[in-house]
């Protein structure tokens, strides 16, 4: 007799299992020194201490070991303890390492790191394509466009970028705290993409960017095909109700802030 139970096929699953994408930072780490691990996040993050906001954190050893083997230097050893201990007072979760060698990452792992060789780590900040010598656009509604975080503070430079390469539909909503946000899909009308720093979208966008959201004035906005309902930098937006001008529209542009004796306004301008 089979006692195994039945399960009718009319009854709802409990649970799906789908692959997800998880937007990390990664530190980069040139040296294993813990002292000067240690002064350097002291230097660039400690006036901010709630800057990175439990961010998950991909530890990358690829540059520490080149730096070793250029120097003729034995295999660094990596206090994982110690450095897990000394992230968590800047409110990071790390979670995975990558680019170590077998002995580092045998520690790591027994540190209670996921191993991760094969993740990818994007630039923070892409060249920026030269400016033409006559930018032309018109000014820009001189109000605030809603932000995350509308106080403005000084920032200290990005680890990383956040990646996002799915592509975001109507109300979803994607905020790169403290950083750069790259998207590798299409941004559709009623998504938004939020940055402190810059947006580099991939693909068409439609929705809503909002780069600069803490008051960053330099942050740019980057569209391989320019179709936003909102651009915004650093408070100052246009909405689709001013179309875009038609030497943009539908191309690759880029989108920066413009402050002369007239004001703030923003300019956009086609690339290529």
């Amino acid at each position: 007799m089979n006692d195994a139970p039945r399960v009718s096929s009319n009854t709802p699953a409990s649970l799906d299992i789908k692959s997800a994408n998880l937007p990390m930072v990664a530190l980069m780490l040139k040296s294993t020194d813990l002292g000067a691990i240690e002064q350097e996040l002291a230097r660039r993050f400690g006036e901010v201490p709630d800057f990175f906001d439990e961010d998950p954190l991909l530890i990358d050893l690829t540059g520490a070991v080149a730096s070793a083997r250029r120097n003729g230097e034995a295999e660094p050893v990596v206090e994982f303890a110690a450095l897990l201990q000394l992230l968590a007072r800047y409110k990071v979760r790390p979670i995975a390492v990558r680019g170590g060698t077998e002995t580092q990452m045998q520690a790591a792992h027994a540190a209670g790191l996921l191993l991760a060789p094969d993740a990818r780590v994007v630039a923070s900040s892409p060249p920026t394509p030269p400016a033409p010598s006559s930018p032309q656009g018109p000014a820009a509604s001189p109000a605030t466009a809603p932000a995350p975080a509308p106080a403005e503070i000084s920032e200290p430079p990005p680890l990383g970028a956040m990646l996002v390469d799915k592509p975001l539909r109507s109300g979803q909503q994607v905020y790169a705290r403290g950083r750069d946000l790259v998207v590798m899909a299409m941004v559709n009308a009623g998504a938004e993409v939020i940055a402190d720093g810059s947006i580099h979208v991939y693909a068409p966008l439609r929705g809503k960017a909002i780069a600069g959201a803490r008051g960053n004035s330099q942050a740019r906005i980057y569209a391989h095909s320019l179709e936003a309902e909102l651009v915004s930098i650093a408070g100052i937006y246009r909405t689709s109700e001013v179309p875009l001008p038609e030497k943009v529209r539908g191309k690759p542009a880029l989108v920066r802030l413009l402050t002369d004796a007239s004001g703030d306004k923003l300019i956009m301008e086609p690339l290529g």
